[in-house]
């Protein structure tokens, strides 16, 4: 029986991948509004390092795989952070400051998510896409196969090379288009990047067909309703509507869609938590009680390394609660709101996680709930005062709140990963904290290399490459709007009463014809830019495609194991590319170091553009196809 598993190299190796995958997942995120799960690339890369030595084991392998996507999806924190930058309380990001926030947020995320580890993981039939995945991945390395390492060399390189057109200006990087529809306005647009197709083959055909619904609403329903009689440019008129109003319909969709996932799983988290206890009980009666793969982390150790984190977060939150009334009063309901809104949020990301995988887990729709219900808390508690304050400590408090969100998202992933290669529950979860601990460290420095090199739309001197980070500003924005009273709930409420809608035709496709339509995804569909969520749609199609020729194959678990591999590669060398390009903007000082053609290049890059990404698309897919 294999026993090397929790290792000082395995946590070392993980902690080097840590860079590079939380370095690419902070840009992807910024960039596009969405991350994707490094377990996948973790373990390829993993297999082959740890492959020089000769007692290297899948069981050490999945504890690497394990501490590099816990800190790559913590990365998900610059869904929260940059609105701080954005609303000008923040100049840049201090480390201290931001590793602390990262830190125990995702550590009170690896806690929260322990007892619910047999309900969602053993219990549970969920699928865990990216989870099964990695298993199988891991497997593969055990057996010697290193073809999947050369595919996912092939995608990334592909890439990261398409991506070096974009930065040279060869190739166009996005084709949109506005126009008029009788007194409305609406457009279409899509970014051509490798990263969100490879994004849309990983969610799969019923997430991206959804999330293409929400295009649909947003922009062939809602836009052109809107715009309705406004005169104004077709682009200027559309875009306006859309951010000022349409996503916050969109934010109301996903709302409600993460309660009913709460409602609808609180029955299996209950019947974990008393599991939980159970095994507690058994531990202290004699180890030996309770098999090797059902050992998690004592739920005493649990609660009181909870208890000591909470206290931290409350000397943390007082350090930066600025010039607030009642600010005991505020710290003192902001750990409630912490535990309580934590708990909720480490249910319904680990089922979404499951259900979907953790790349297109709805992260930043939870998000838009925590600061909603933070600044509602602090608005009351407060009892008035100057808002900038109010909001600046509202999003302190979302972004520990988020932290749990992430790494529960990502929890329940890896140990299912283990589940399935017959790892030890309470090892992985010790690695899961090193892997908070890790990211925590890269985060900030990454952060601020981003700002520097582009700033942040919407933020105080932004310029026109500034990056987008839809979800920070959405987030922020919220934040203000509820601590002024400005917000309009009208839209909010409009798709609370969509999302009871598409929830309730959810419920009845899942049960008359076993696939179902997220509402989490329709609600992303609404609310993201559509150059950055139609490729995902596109993305989801082309797998769809390749994995019913898979069915035909030889080997159709391999052949659609390669096309998973591909993916992550399409995703990891283009987040890298651009994370190095963000290096040589601040660098050089140039907002397009990397130009190599004129302005007037422009007509004929977008020509060429979808050509090319189109031809490669297909090479790759073929190859991936013939690589099993």
């Amino acid at each position: 029986m294999q026993t090397r598993e929790l290792t000082v190299r395995a946590i070392l190796l993980g902690g080097i991948l840590t860079l590079m995958f939380t370095a690419a997942n902070v840009y992807l995120g910024l960039r596009v509004g969405l991350t994707f799960a490094t377990s996948i690339p973790a373990a390829v890369i993993s297999m082959a390092l740890l492959r020089a030595f000769a007692n290297g084991t899948i069981l050490e392998n999945n504890i690497v795989q394990t501490v590099a996507s816990a800190a790559g999806t913590l990365a998900a924190i610059c869904f929260v952070l940059p609105g701080l930058v954005m609303i000008g309380a923040w100049n840049d990001f201090p480390f201290w400051t931001t590793a602390l926030i990262t830190f125990l947020g995702g550590f009170l995320g690896v806690m929260f998510s322990i007892p619910l580890r047999r309900a969602l993981v053993v219990d549970a039939p969920l699928p865990y896409p990216e989870g099964v995945a990695a298993a199988e991945v891991l497997k593969v390395g055990a057996s010697d196969n290193k073809a999947g390492l050369r595919i996912i060399t092939t995608g990334a390189l592909a890439s990261a090379g398409f991506a070096l057109l974009a930065a040279m200006r060869i190739a166009a990087a996005e084709a949109a288009t506005f126009f008029r529809v009788g007194s409305g306005a609406t457009g279409i647009s899509a970014g051509l990047s490798f990263a969100l197709l490879g994004a849309g083959h990983l969610v799969g055909i019923s997430v991206g067909l959804a999330i293409g619904l929400g295009i649909l609403i947003g922009w062939a329903g809602a836009v052109p309703i809107l715009t309705s009689g406004i005169p104004g440019p077709a682009e200027e008129v559309a875009l306006t509507v859309w951010r000022e109003q349409v996503r916050f319909f969109g934010a109301g969709v996903i709302g409600v869609a993460a309660i009913w996932t709460l409602l609808s799983i609180l029955g299996p988290i209950l019947g974990g938590i008393r599991s939980a206890m159970a095994a507690s009980s058994q531990r202290k009666a004699g180890e030996g009680t309770l098999p090797l793969q059902e050992r998690d982390l004592p739920i005493g150790i649990v609660t009181g390394a909870s208890l000591v984190v909470l206290a931290l977060i409350g000397v943390l939150l007082a350090a930066n609660i600025g010039e607030i009334e009642n600010a005991p009063l505020v710290i003192g309901g902001s750990l409630v709101f912490v535990v309580v809104a934590g708990a909720f949020i480490a249910a319904v990301c680990g089922y979404m996680a499951g259900l979907i995988g953790a790349s297109n887990s709805p992260i930043s729709g939870i998000g838009i709930l925590s600061i909603i219900g933070a600044a509602l808390l602090i608005g009351a508690v407060a009892g008035g005062g100057d808002n900038g304050p109010l909001v600046v400590y509202a999003l302190l408090v979302t972004a520990v709140v988020f932290g749990i969100a992430t790494i529960s998202n990502d929890n329940l992933q890896d140990l299912k990963t283990g589940q399935l290669v017959g790892a030890t529950p309470w090892r992985q979860q010790v690695a899961l904290v090193f892997g908070v601990f890790f990211g925590s460290l890269v985060i900030p420095p990454v952060l601020s290399l981003l700002n520097q090199a582009y700033g942040f739309a919407g933020a105080p001197g932004a310029g026109a490459n500034a990056l987008p980070a839809p979800q920070a500003a959405l987030i922020s924005a919220l934040a203000k709007g509820v601590l002024g009273g400005t917000l309009d709930w009208r839209m909010i409420g409009y798709g609370a009463i969509a999302g009871v809608v598409i929830a309730a035709l959810d419920r009845v496709l899942r049960k008359t014809r076993g696939k179902g339509c997220p509402p989490l995804a329709v609600g992303l569909g609404i609310y993201l830019p559509m150059q950055t969520s139609l490729l995902v749609v596109v993305g989801a199609v082309a797998g769809w495609f390749y994995d019913r020729r898979a069915k035909n194959s030889r080997d159709p678990e391999g052949h659609e194991r390669m096309g998973v591999l591909l993916a992550t590669g399409l995703i990891v060398g283009e987040s890298l590319f651009g994370v190095a390009l963000a290096a040589l903007v601040v660098g050089t000082g140039s907002d397009a170091p990397l130009s190599v053609v004129p302005d007037s290049f422009g007509s004929i890059s977008l020509i060429f553009a979808p050509v090319l990404f189109g031809l490669i698309t297909v090479w790759l897919y073929r190859r991936a196809a013939r690589a099993q």
